[in-house]
């Protein structure tokens, strides 16, 4: 018998958790025909995958790639760092269900919230749609690369249902509205949504400054929201939120215990502070028991520090003239040239000292200006300590690490993250998923589409977070499980071949770098890697070695396991 492909001599780490195994896997169309020994087998293709391990593909649990998609449909980064599938419309930000003159300001809400240019999704998306099974339409016949599974947004709902009052703090849906509302959730769910998803955090401004619809929505239509996402799919529809922990903890995690009690899986975006335990412990008790029961909730969290990236490419951590006028030259290499002019160097630090840094000097982290990142996990070289061992002001030692490095270097922002053993513990949690890569969401500002390969090659292979198995699991199986995804996230006779195959030893993330090739010439960061031979979705090759190869097979995912 012979077979479309047959990857050979692997190192399977399977999904479930379970001990590595070796053996060969056959491939027939878009699925995984046979697992074991295949010496001798003809086959289409033969990969030999001799001394690399096989994986399920990735599943990122929080991306905003919902525009990018429209202009980019390989997916670039998240298709770099074996990524099969992907959740877009987290946070409430998304661009269904929508009425034909309400397509500006659901573009204007993601421009706001997640740095991508208004004009640029208005004319990089078909716009096509009203109702959110349409919406899903249109984002097949885009032809991803990767699978797509895609949530209901709280601010397309809520503004359908209430118009521009829907973002005013304090005003809350009249009964008419919130009939309207869940409506629209229950809709949207029967269409193919697996949820809904909602922000309840107090930095995702409108244009005009007030906060994306549903950030002030009282328990009532959170819990009316909750029961329509049951009425429409079933128990085990998701609920995410991007909450506010600082100020309405308690109210918080109230609507997470009414939406797991109701049925839905509540999935929510969380991480570590810095003094104790970062409140882990807490976290932890709390998870535990609103898993109980067959009640479902899931935290996940990011796997390393982040929140901007400092360089000459589009931010810096100083806000004065001097420096909007450097960054106001058009290319990083003018900007560098600028720099080297002795008066521009002298009046750039002069001023930076008058004024200060709107980023604290001790949580910059220079990436270096090798191939790989340095994320200092050591935490021995933030610009405070850089400058305390050279004598010098933490200003001059920024200058000149940017002339040295032509322009290239960045400087991570450890805004959040940055409690390391806190934050390993955290994603230690029995009920939390270290895959929150944030794809398509602050593009020029930072990006963490790397972080299931920083997950793999840094906190797995170099500081032993987890072992190789378990840190497969939880951003595979597990993730495909928070879906409700069928037959994918481990490699199983019969089950759907979204595949990747890794050189692990020499698996590394790549240096970001800044390129403008969003529509209206928008910027972003890309990060590929090194160590991915080969990425599949169903059973297609899409990444090979490092390259796109054109093959772009992804499914628009609309059912899924529910009871």
């Amino acid at each position: 018998m012979s077979h479309d492909t047959i990857i050979s001599g692997a190192t399977i780490i399977d999904g479930t958790g379970g001990e590595p195994i070796s053996a060969d896997i056959a491939i027939d169309g878009e699925r995984i025909s046979r697992i074991g020994d295949l010496t001798g087998v003809d086959a289409g293709r033969k990969i030999d995958a001799e001394g690399k391990i096989v994986t399920p593909g990735f599943v990122d649990l929080h991306t905003h790639l919902d525009a990018q998609v429209g202009w980019d449909p390989e997916m670039k980064s998240s298709s770099y760092h074996g990524v099969t599938t992907a959740l877009i419309g987290n946070c409430g930000v998304t661009f269904a269900p929508v009425s034909q003159g309400n397509h500006r300001l659901l573009a204007e809400l993601m421009e706001a919230v997640e740095d991508i240019g208004a004009n640029a999704i208005m004319d990089g998306l078909p716009w096509n749609w009203s109702s959110y099974g349409e919406y899903l339409d249109s984002v097949q016949s885009l032809k991803p690369a990767l699978n797509i599974v895609g949530l209901a947004g709280h601010s397309a709902i809520r503004f359908e249902a209430m118009g521009d009052k829907s973002m005013d703090e304090g005003v809350q849906a009249t009964p008419s509205e919130l009939e309207h509302i869940k409506r629209l959730v229950k809709e949207s769910v029967e269409e193919g949504a697996v949820g809904f998803s909602t922000s309840r955090f107090l930095g995702h401004h409108v244009p005009d400054g007030r906060l994306t619809p549903g950030t002030w929505a009282d328990l009532n239509e959170t819990r009316a929201i909750q029961q329509a996402i049951i009425d429409g799919g079933g128990a085990g529809g998701l609920f995410q939120v991007a909450p506010d922990m600082a100020s309405r903890r308690e109210i918080e995690f109230e609507m997470f215990k009414t939406g797991a009690e109701l049925g839905c899986h509540v999935m929510y975006s969380g991480g570590a502070g810095g003094n104790g335990d970062g409140g882990v412990g807490r976290t932890a008790q709390f998870l535990d028991k609103m898993n109980e029961g067959g009640r479902r909730m899931t935290s996940v969290c990011h796997t390393r520090p982040s929140g901007a990236m400092f360089g000459l490419a589009q931010s810096t951590p100083f806000r004065n003239s001097p420096w909007k006028e450097l960054m106001a030259l058009p290319t990083i290499a003018d900007r560098v040239a600028a720099l080297k002019d002795p008066a521009t160097r002298e009046r750039l630090i002069t001023r930076s000292k008058e004024t200060g840094f709107r980023a604290d000097p001790a949580l910059l982290h220079p990436m270096g200006m090798g191939d790989v990142p340095d994320y200092d996990m050591g935490r021995e070289n933030s610009l405070e300590q850089l400058a305390a061992r050279q004598g010098k002001d933490p200003v001059e030692v920024y200058v000149d690490r940017l002339i040295e490095s032509e322009g290239r270097e960045l400087w991570n922002f450890w805004a959040f993250g940055g409690a390391l053993e806190n934050q390993w513990a955290y994603m230690k949690m029995d009920h939390c998923v270290p895959m929150l890569a944030d794809a398509g969401a602050h593009v020029g500002i930072f990006t963490d589409t790397d972080s299931p390969t920083f997950l793999l090659a840094e906190l797995t292979r170099r500081q032993g977070v987890y072992t190789l198995p378990e840190a497969v699991h939880r951003i595979t199986l597990k993730s495909a499980d928070v879906l409700g995804l069928k037959e994918r996230g481990a490699v199983k006779e019969g089950w759907i071949a979204d595949l990747n195959i890794i050189d692990y030893e020499n698996l590394e993330t790549g240096y970001p770098y800044y390129v403008n090739d969003f529509p209206h010439n928008g910027g972003r960061y890309i990060v590929e890697s090194a160590g991915y031979l080969g990425t599949m979705v169903a059973g297609n090759m899409i990444v090979e070695n490092g390259k796109h190869t054109g093959s772009r097979p992804g499914t628009v995912i609309r059912e899924f396991a529910r009871s």
